[in-house]
C-alpha cells in the first residue's frame, strides 16, 4: 500500500474478545508500531480507534490478529474510516461502554506457565497464593455478573486493589494490565477451613486428605469433592457422600508424565490435557496403574485431567499423589456454589472444608473429552459462541431437555450455550436451569422473543416453556435437534441424513423414538427408517433396569413374521412382564438404539441394573474393547408403514444362542449395529440424492460404534459428521433446537 498521511479508523472484533488479555495485546502492537488511539470493551465486543499512516495500519491489522492471545476467537472484523482529527502517537485502554451486537464471554482459563512459575517461587510475592492470575489466565465466566467485562462487574469488585497490584494493572508493559481478577496475599481472597485461614487452611485440607480423608473444597465453576485416588476405603467412601455406587470418577494428576504413567497419551490427548480448558480426557488405562480398582471398576479407560487453577496446583504439588476430583453434590443435584448449601448438604458428609470469600456467580462443572470429541461442554469451553448456519433474525432461547440439560441463547449469527445442568427432575436443578436462563440473557442484555422446546409434555422444561405464549413457542422434535446439533456445527446446508440413536424421545406418532434415519434441513425431516418395536415394561423401571428391557424384546418385540426369540426362563418377573405386554399397562413402545445396547448388554450377563445413566451400554462397549473387528450378528430389513425397519430378533437370537465369551459377541454386535446403519444410510441417499450425514444421540458416544460407522460411510463416499464442539448427547439439544428455531423464523 502506498505510503501517505495519517488516517484514523474505527475497528470493531467481534467473537471472544472479553476476558482473553485482547485490549493489552492490542495495547502492545500499536505501542510497538506507533499508532495513536484507543481500545476498549463496549458491550460484548472490542472497539479500537487507530491513527496513523496506511501501510502502517495494514501491519496493525495483520498483528493484532495473527497475534492474538491463544484463548481469543476472532469472528469477524469491522473497519469504519473516520473524519475525526487523528490522535497523536499515544494509545490507551479507554472505559468500556454498553453497546449493541454479538456479546461474549471467554470461558474459564488454566493456570498459565508464567503464573505458575511465580506460584512456587519463593522469592515472588505470589508465592504459594491460591489466586494467582494474569491478562492470560484466571476466573472468567464464573464470577461475571453482565457485560462489558471490568473488575467493577465481576465478584473481585468487593477486593479493592492494594498499591503493587493497581501499579501492575495500569502498566502496559505489565502483563497484568487490565488483568481483571488481579490479586494477591494483601488484597485478594483469602482460603478458610473451620477456624484457620490462608496457608494453615490449606495445610487442614492437606493433612486431612493425606490421612484418607473426604473434603469437599470450592474450585472454579463450583465446590469438588476430594480424596485420594490410591485409597480404596477413601474412594469407597466418597461413592457413599455421593450416592454413586458405580460410576467412574475423574482423576486430577500433577503433570503428563504423572498422566502418562495411568494411562496411555498420545499427541492429541497432551493437547487436550494441557490445553486452557483444562477437560477431563477419557484415556485407555494402563493395566496396574497406582489408583484404586473402584475408580472406575470395569472400565479400561479412565478420565484425567490436570490441575486448572493454582489452588489445584499446590494441592497437587504437596500432596504427591493423584486425587479424585468430582463435583460437590448429591446424586441427580446440580455442582453447589453456595458456601451456606455445602454446609448444609455436605458439611456432615466430609472432613473438612475449604472454602474462599470470593463468589462464584455462574456453576461450571468439569468439561469431559472422549476421543477428542466434548461429552460434557462445561468449564473451559462454555459459554463461547457458537455459530448458527441461519442467523436468527428474532432472540430465540432454546430450553433442552431433560436429561444433560443445557440451555442456549440464539441472536444473529450466533449461539451461546450455557454450562452443563443435568437431570431437571429436582427441585434444585429446575432452580438451576431458571437462573442459568437469567443468567445468559442478563449476558447478552436480550430479552428473548421466542423459546424453542422438546416436544416431550411431561420434560420439565416442556412445562417451563408452558408459561410463554403459545404464539411465541417453537416445538422442537428431539432428534431432529439431535442432528441438527450435529449439522449446525460442521456448518450443513440443505437436506442431510441424520442418524439419531439414543435413549427415548418423543415420536411424532406418540411412540418413543432413539433408533431413527431422518431425511432432514434446518426447517423440517421425514422419518425414512426406525428400528424394531419393544415395549418398556414399567416405563421408567426398564430404563434403570437392562435386565427388564431385554425381557421386553423376549417377550413383546415387534413381530415380523420371522419367529419369536426363544422364552425366557419362566418366574414372578417374566410373568408381570408377560402380563403388563398383554394388557399394555405401562409399556409404551420404543424404536430406541439405546435399550437396544441395555438389553444386548443384559442378555450377555454385563449389566443387569444401571446403577448410573448409559452403564449398560458403556460396560458393552467395554467388553469389546481390544477386540478385532468381528463378523456381524444375523440382520434384517422390513419395509412397514413406508419406513424401513431394522428387526433386532434375528440379531438377539444368535446373540443368546451362541456360547462364545461376551467379548466376541460384542464386538459382533457393534459390527452389527455399523452395517445395518450403513445399509439404511445407503437407501436413504438413493433417495434424497444427498451424501451429507449428521450422526447424534448419546449412542454414538460410543467410540468403537461412532468410528465404524464414520470410516464405513466415508468408504463409500459419504461426507459423515458427528458433534466435536457440541455434545451428541443430550447436552447438544438446546444448540440443535436453536438452529431449527432460527431457520423456521427466518424462514417466515
Amino acid at each position: 500500500m502506498a505510503t501517505g498521511a495519517h488516517v484514523t479508523q474505527r475497528i470493531e472484533v467481534h467473537g471472544t474478545v472479553q476476558g482473553v488479555g485482547f485490549r493489552p495485546h492490542v495495547h502492545r502492537v500499536a505501542t510497538t508500531l506507533g499508532i495513536g488511539g484507543e481500545v476498549r470493551n463496549v458491550g460484548g465486543h472490542v472497539v479500537i480507534t487507530a491513527s496513523g499512516r496506511p501501510e502502517v495500519l495494514a501491519a496493525f491489522h495483520r498483528d493484532v490478529l495473527e497475534g492474538a492471545p491463544a484463548p481469543a476467537r476472532v469472528e469477524r472484523v469491522t473497519v469504519t474510516p473516520l473524519a475525526a482529527r487523528p490522535y497523536e502517537n499515544s494509545f490507551a485502554v479507554g472505559d468500556s461502554a454498553a453497546g449493541v451486537g454479538t456479546r461474549a464471554i471467554s470461558p474459564d482459563l488454566a493456570t498459565c506457565p508464567a503464573c505458575l512459575t511465580e506460584l512456587f517461587d519463593p522469592a515472588d510475592r505470589r508465592y504459594r497464593y491460591p489466586f494467582v492470575n494474569c491478562s492470560a489466565c484466571g476466573p472468567r465466566a464464573t464470577i461475571v455478573e453482565e457485560l462489558p467485562y471490568d473488575r467493577v462487574r465481576t465478584t473481585m469488585s468487593r477486593f479493592p486493589m492494594c498499591g503493587a497490584c493497581t501499579t501492575e494493572y495500569h502498566d502496559p508493559g505489565d502483563r497484568r494490565f487490565h488483568a481483571e481478577p488481579i490479586a494477591c496475599p494483601d488484597c485478594g481472597p483469602a482460603l478458610s477451613w473451620a477456624n484457620t485461614t490462608g496457608p494453615a487452611a490449606l495445610a487442614a485440607a492437606i493433612e486431612a486428605i493425606g490421612n484418607g480423608g473426604v473434603v469437599a473444597i470450592k474450585g472454579i465453576g463450583g465446590y469438588q469433592l476430594v480424596c485420594d485416588a490410591g485409597n480404596d476405603l477413601s474412594v469407597d467412601r466418597l461413592r457413599t457422600v455421593k450416592e454413586r455406587p458405580g460410576k467412574p470418577f475423574a482423576v486430577m494428576v500433577r503433570d503428563l508424565r504423572e498422566a502418562a504413567l495411568l494411562s496411555f497419551v498420545d499427541k492429541e490427548a497432551a493437547r487436550l490435557l494441557e490445553s486452557p480448558a483444562r477437560p477431563v480426557v477419557l484415556l485407555t488405562a494402563r493395566p496396574d496403574i497406582a489408583v484404586s480398582g473402584v475408580v472406575a471398576p470395569r472400565l479400561p479407560e479412565i478420565g484425567l485431567f490436570l490441575p486448572n487453577s493454582p489452588l489445584h496446583h499446590l494441592l497437587l504439588r504437596d500432596l504427591g499423589r493423584p486425587l479424585v476430583m468430582t463435583s460437590g453434590n448429591r446424586a441427580g443435584e446440580p455442582i453447589v456454589i453456595s458456601d451456606e448449601r455445602v454446609r448444609s448438604g455436605l458439611g456432615s458428609l466430609v472432613d473438612g472444608i475449604l472454602t474462599h470469600d470470593r463468589p462464584i456467580l455462574s456453576r461450571y462443572d468439569d468439561s469431559v473429552v472422549r476421543a477428542g470429541r466434548v461429552v460434557r461442554r462445561a468449564r473451559g469451553y462454555a459459554p463461547e459462541p457458537l455459530p448458527l448456519p441461519v442467523a436468527s433474525p428474532e432472540t430465540v432461547l432454546a430450553l433442552g431437555a431433560q436429561l444433560k440439560n443445557t440451555v442456549t441463547l440464539a441472536t444473529g449469527e450466533h449461539a451461546v450455550q450455557g454450562p452443563h445442568i443435568g437431570d431437571l427432575s429436582t427441585v434444585p436443578a429446575f432452580e438451576v436451569f431458571e437462573d442459568t436462563a437469567r443468567g445468559l440473557c442478563r449476558w447478552m442484555n436480550v430479552m428473548p422473543e421466542f423459546c424453542a422446546h422438546d416436544k416431550h409434555p411431561r420434560y420439565r422444561s416442556t412445562v417451563h416453556a408452558g408459561s410463554w405464549p403459545a404464539d411465541r413457542r417453537i416445538p422442537v422434535q428431539h432428534h431432529h435437534a439431535h442432528v441438527a446439533a450435529t449439522a449446525a456445527e460442521h456448518g450443513v446446508r440443505g437436506t442431510f441424513i441424520g442418524v439419531a440413536y439414543d435413549g427415548l424421545g418423543f415420536g411424532d406418532d406418540g411412540t418413543l423414538w432413539g433408533g431413527e434415519i431422518l431425511l432432514a434441513s434446518y426447517t423440517g425431516y421425514r422419518r425414512f427408517a426406525r428400528f424394531g418395536h419393544a415395549p418398556l415394561p414399567g416405563g421408567e423401571v426398564a430404563v434403570r433396569r437392562p435386565d427388564r428391557m431385554a425381557l421386553g424384546y423376549l417377550v413383546g418385540a415387534e413381530d415380523f413374521g420371522d419367529g419369536a426369540l426363544p422364552p425366557p426362563p419362566e418366574n414372578r418377573e417374566t410373568e408381570l412382564v408377560r402380563r403388563m405386554i398383554e394388557r399394555g399397562v405401562n409399556c409404551p413402545v420404543t424404536s430406541s438404539a439405546g435399550r437396544l445396547f441395555d438389553a444386548a448388554a443384559a442378555l450377555l450377563g454385563l449389566c443387569e441394573v444401571n446403577t448410573y445413566e448409559g452403564e449398560a451400554a458403556v460396560l458393552l462397549e467395554a467388553a469389546a474393547a481390544g477386540e478385532p473387528v468381528r463378523r456381524p450378528l444375523v440382520w434384517k430389513l422390513h419395509r412397514r408403514d413406508d419406513l424401513w425397519v431394522y428387526d433386532p430378533v434375528p440379531t438377539l437370537r444368535e446373540l443368546i444362542g451362541s456360547a462364545r465369551p461376551a467379548n466376541e459377541l460384542s464386538a459382533r454386535f457393534h459390527a452389527t449395529i455399523t452395517e445395518v446403519t450403513v445399509a439404511l444410510v445407503t437407501k436413504a441417499a438413493a433417495v434424497s440424492g444427498t451424501d451429507t450425514v449428521c450422526l447424534g444421540g448419546g449412542v454414538f458416544q460410543n467410540r468403537r460404534l461412532t468410528g465404524a460407522v464414520t470410516s464405513s460411510l466415508a468408504d463409500l463416499g459419504f461426507r459423515v459428521f458427528t458433534g466435536d464442539r457440541v455434545p451428541v448427547n443430550d447436552g447438544g439439544i438446546s444448540y440443535g433446537q436453536a438452529a431449527i428455531a432460527a431457520a423456521l423464523l427466518a424462514g417466515r
